[in-house]
């Protein structure tokens, strides 16, 4: 009887987290979708949440440092296995985009630095990573699950969210569509 009510309870549970989770997904919209949804601290096509963080090198990052670029800004972490196969497509599009007035941003929502500095050396990350936290995620909506990516037009204003893993031939879409448009 106690196993019975115990699995119910865990089902129940799954069940409440699906349906807060994928309040941020529209329905309809590709597997690990986009979502053209609001944003606390802001919507889609509001400024991005500004902030100033330190590196993983030591050195200040700061968001209103790369306005008048497109940035391509991503919660990670070295445990989501969706996003460490996002990242070498992330340091392809920064060679590539890069002169051009694009830049990755990663933040990572790794406990700590050192498996962060690790996986940058390893993967030959060429862009800016700084550890994140609660408070930065809230600002930028909550980050429920990762990968989340948000694509920022050089106003600074929130362009695209994806949520979850997604094709990134798709978020490369959207980066080259917003530099057309700025």
């Amino acid at each position: 009887m106690k196993k019975t009510a115990l699995v119910a309870v865990a089902i129940l549970l799954l069940f409440v987290i699906y349906r807060v989770a994928s309040r941020h997904v529209p329905s309809g919209t590709p597997s690990g979708g986009t979502s053209a949804g609001s944003v606390r601290g802001g919507s889609i096509h509001s400024l991005a949440p500004a902030f100033t963080l330190e590196d993983i090198n030591g050195r200040p990052l700061s968001l209103t440092d790369y306005q008048g670029k497109v940035v391509l800004l991503d919660f990670w972490a070295t445990w989501c296995a969706p996003c460490l196969e996002e990242i070498p497509h992330f340091v392809e599009m920064q060679q590539k985009y890069g002169p051009q007035g694009m830049q990755v941003i990663g933040i990572s929502m790794d406990d700590n630095a050192k498996p962060v500095q690790a996986f940058y050396q390893q993967q030959k990350m060429n862009y800016p990573v700084a550890i994140g936290d609660a408070k930065l995620a809230e600002r930028y909506g909550g980050v429920l699950g990762l990968p989340v990516t948000f694509v920022i037009d050089r106003e600074g204003r929130i362009a695209k969210k994806f949520v979850g893993a997604t094709d990134t031939k798709v978020i490369e879409q959207e980066v080259v569509r917003v530099m057309g448009n700025s």
